[in-house]
């Protein structure tokens, strides 16, 4: 179905460092469109991880960053992960989707490692089992709902209608889908954040393993802030090229590489777990996203430790884009739009 103002929705990405917008539309001739994006960052602290600390200073951020791009639309969708948030993959016996309805919470406790009576649940069947009889496949997720209640009164705070709540692996997954029309085989999508790094093994268009950890880009800011004795914002310029006569160019380097051997090792932890498990399935290549996708080191390495070919993930490949946003600010925003740009094809009546 195509976009309509009563299902259109704003992808609204809320990073630990940086919020995200994006307003896409799509029609049968064109397909399509990214009309809006914009970005801006808020201060160290107000969200760490996952847990919004301080609400009312995103509310204003997300307000200004709408006031800027002149976005209308207050209907949103947006995203959450972390330790919070369960992705498992289960079989549970055929029936129907009313029966499961009913099954769900019964089988969901088997699974989740939360009360059950403090988080939301939701599934989605994927169909017949291929290597048991009579067997259903079930994405199954759930979110404490300390959480979810977090982004309900966020979005409120911020004079928006929170329309669809994803997961940041699936809104992965979704813009991948839209802008590769080669998804045959085993491919890991990986983005790595401010303070948390997404991974998400599919086959085809098919999710096999969906894991987050705790690592990203805030923690070579840290290094550095400890080492010149500096703040964090302006670790994160000389992080990004900037000079200060604080620290030295090879320390900036020390420290970038040791925490880059870091996130390899614990991408390849996950990826030997997975290969543990689904022993036929070799990945193919690694997309990669986020702002650590902007660090050249790290494709190098991973590219080494992982042993498989790496490459950006770019989230505007398949979208003609409006001619008032700048090409060079998309460029440059890429690696970090992928979440983002996933929740905007996001509609009110999908699933």
């Amino acid at each position: 179905m195509p976009f309509t103002p009563k299902n259109h929705l704003i992808g609204l990405d809320i990073g630990s460092k940086t919020l995200k917008i994006s307003d896409v539309f799509w029609s049968r001739k064109k397909g399509y469109t990214l009309n809006k994006f914009g970005m801006i960052n808020i201060p160290n602290g107000v969200i760490e991880d996952g847990v919004i600390k301080d609400p009312e200073t995103i509310a204003e951020a997300i307000r200004e960053l709408f006031g800027s791009q002149k976005v209308k639309n207050k209907n949103v969708a947006v995203s959450i992960g972390g330790y919070s948030v369960i992705v498992k993959k289960i079989q549970v016996q055929s029936m129907t989707d009313v029966e499961l309805q009913s099954a769900i919470h019964l089988e969901a406790e088997q699974y989740i490692p939360f009360d059950i009576n403090d988080v939301n649940l939701d599934y989605q069947i994927l169909g017949e089992s291929s290597t048991v009889a009579n067997r259903l496949d079930v994405i199954l997720v759930a979110a404490k709902k300390d959480l979810v209640n977090e982004y309900v009164n966020l979005m409120e705070l911020a004079g928006l209608n929170l329309c669809v709540i994803d997961v940041d692996a699936f809104a992965l997954q979704n813009i991948y889908e839209v802008n590769n029309d080669d998804t045959e085989g085993v491919v890991a999508l990986i983005d790595v954040g401010a303070s948390k790094t997404s991974l998400n093994i599919l086959n085809g268009n098919s999710s096999l393993f969906m894991r987050d950890v705790a690592l990203g880009c805030n923690q070579i800011n840290q290094k550095i802030a400890a080492k010149a004795s500096c703040s964090l914002q302006d670790a994160e310029t000389i992080k990004l090229g900037g000079k200060s006569a604080r620290i030295k160019p090879q320390d900036i380097q020390y420290i970038v590489t040791s925490v880059i051997r870091d996130w390899c090792l614990e991408i390849r932890r996950a990826i030997d777990f997975f290969y543990s498990t689904f022993q036929d399935d070799q990945i193919r290549k690694i997309l990669i996203s986020g702002g650590g996708a902007n660090i050249g080191e790290f494709k190098q390495s991973l590219a080494i430790e992982a042993g498989v070919a790496v490459e950006p993930l770019n989230p505007f490949a398949a979208f003609s884009i409006d001619d008032r946003i700048d090409p060079s600010f998309l460029n440059e925003a890429s690696p970090q739009a992928a979440i983002c740009m996933g929740l905007s094809i996001r509609r009110t009546d999908d699933k």
